[in-house]
């Protein structure tokens, strides 16, 4: 990836010190409303696709309430969408067992869990990525830590999104740097990235080193301090229970089916 990608991943901070409902709403409700969330969405059975589509409603609802560009967010699901890929990608080749057909064409119970694997990774990564971008990595740790997640788990966490990054920028001008200076018309060895890595290796930590003593001489003691502490509002838990309900409703009737069968009865 290039240098302008990584640095797009510092647009998520930008995003998060936007002034909408969404982002008024506290961060451990949006927090727990997440989580209750995802696991709604992964405990349906391996072969749900249907009744998963409602669930859209909630990353969508929250990005157009949190002005956040669908854009964005959509390149950043597509680029771990590889992962969720090559999770499902042999199911159609084991499972060969016919689940329904439609006109000539017959479905097999493999192509139904991989449509659903994809479905459950497109509707769990893009509520997390909305819940930082309409929140704020900051915000959204110190939540967890108030809610008791360890103070060294959300410090680490913090960390990690932040200098992310910084050093796949570092990475980035290494390479090009090297394919400046290397003939035009060879391709770049393997064993030059394996070098390239080690460097990358080194100068992570000596940066990492730098940035330590930077904080500790600003007096930094391990704990994630927000200028203006927010309250827990009765907003807040009616969030919170609207959200927890929709998604038991979902979770135990078929939405899509129901609707489907109202307007086939409409219709006829």
């Amino acid at each position: 990836m290039g240098l302008g990608g990584w640095i797009e991943v510092g647009r998520m901070d930008e995003l998060g010190r936007l002034d909408s409902p969404v982002h008024r709403v506290h961060a451990q409700a949006k927090t727990v409303t997440t989580g209750l969330f995802v696991v709604a969405v992964m405990s349906f059975a391996r072969d749900e696709v249907s009744a998963l589509t409602p669930f859209f409603l909630y990353p969508l609802a929250l990005m157009a309430l949190g002005k956040i560009p669908p854009g964005y967010l959509v390149r950043k699901v597509l680029m771990a969408a590889p992962f969720a890929i090559a999770v499902g990608m042999f199911n159609p080749v084991f499972d060969r067992q016919p689940a329904f057909a439609i006109g000539a064409l017959t479905v097999s119970g493999g192509w139904l869990s991989f449509a659903s694997i994809l479905l459950r990774f497109a509707l769990t990564v893009s509520a997390a990525m909305v819940l930082v971008a309409c929140t704020g990595m900051h915000r959204l740790c110190a939540g967890l830590e108030r809610m008791g997640l360890p103070r060294i788990l959300t410090v680490q966490l913090l960390f990690l999104y932040r200098y992310v990054f910084v050093v796949g920028a570092e990475g980035s001008r290494m390479v090009r740097s090297v394919e400046l200076r290397a003939s035009l018309t060879r391709a770049l060895r393997f064993r030059v990235y394996g070098s390239l890595v080690g460097n990358l290796l080194l100068r992570s930590m000596a940066r990492a080193d730098r940035i330590y003593r930077a904080m500790l001489a600003r007096g930094f003691d391990g704990e994630i301090r927000v200028l203006r502490p927010a309250r827990f509002r009765l907003s807040d838990l009616a969030f919170v229970c609207g959200w927890a309900a929709f998604f038991a409703a979902a979770r135990f009737w078929n939405l899509a089916g129901l609707l489907g069968s109202l307007l086939t009865k409409g219709v006829s």
